[in-house]
Parts: C-alpha cells; sequence; structure tokens
C-alpha cells in the first residue's frame, strides 16, 4: 500500500493541467475546511469549489470496481468505509457552504474540465450578483439613516 500516492497521480495530473488550460487557477491538494482532515484534489477558495478526483478501486466505481479475491470481507468492509467517508466529507463541506464536484478517474480530463468550469462559472455569476444586489440595497439606503 505505500505504493499508493496521496496526490500527483496521472488522472490528479491531467485533470489539473485540463482545468488550467481552461484558464483556471486553484490550489492543490488542500483541506476546504482547515480544522477538517480532509483535502480535496483541487480547491477554488474564492468560489467555494472543492474537485475531488476519486480512483475507481478505492473508492468503488460503479463502472469498474471489482472485488478483491483475497480477504474480501475486509476490502468489501474497507471500500465502504471510504464511500461513507465521502459523503461524510461532501455533507460537511456543503454545510460549511461549500460546491462538490466528484470526478471519477476513468473520465475523459478534458471532459471532467469543463464540467469543473461550468460549476466555476456558475459560482462566480452568482456571488457576483451577489454583490451586485448587496451594493444596489446600499444605495437605496437613505444616507440620514431613517
Amino acid at each position: 500500500m505505500q505504493s499508493n500516492r496521496p496526490r500527483d497521480t496521472k488522472p490528479e495530473k491531467a485533470l489539473r493541467s485540463a482545468v488550467h488550460a481552461l484558464g483556471l487557477r486553484f490550489s492543490v491538494s488542500t483541506r476546504p475546511l482547515p480544522k477538517v482532515r480532509r483535502t480535496a484534489d483541487l480547491v477554488f477558495t474564492r468560489v467555494h469549489l472543492a474537485v475531488f478526483l476519486d480512483g475507481c478501486y478505492w473508492h468503488g466505481c460503479p463502472e469498474h470496481h471489482t472485488l478483491s479475491a483475497t480477504n474480501t470481507p475486509y476490502w468489501t468492509a474497507k471500500f465502504e468505509t471510504n464511500r461513507q467517508r465521502d459523503r461524510q466529507t461532501d455533507q460537511w463541506l456543503r454545510e460549511a457552504g461549500w460546491e462538490v464536484l466528484r470526478v471519477w478517474e476513468h473520465e475523459d480530463p478534458a471532459t471532467a474540465a469543463l464540467r469543473v468550469r461550468e460549476v466555476y462559472d456558475r459560482l462566480s455569476k452568482e456571488i457576483e450578483e451577489a454583490r451586485a444586489e448587496r451594493a444596489s440595497s446600499r444605495r437605496r439606503r437613505p444616507l440620514n439613516g431613517s
């Protein structure tokens, strides 16, 4: 298990390259919530977007996951725990106001990057609309405070 890299895997590098090529800038392998020990592969702090690139084997991809031939009960429990942790992470992040995007390692990096950009653009637009609304409401307020 030591040979399993925690970051900078080929799928991660391919996704990062594709997202970067679209002009988006992000943090790599960062905790979106510093007090929570969960690390996202790509983090867009300005728009509160956390992107996780999940491995088909470790996260139980419905298309590609296969059961281990040896010690099956142990590995079945292990993979279920991983999936539960993923769901818990998603819930914590959403409760803290973050958007979560999960990408499978088998997905085409260019296609996944386009999904990332779609979500990023939507969140950026929401932020700009909220800023405009706040600015508009400040302009409507009377200066004398009444």
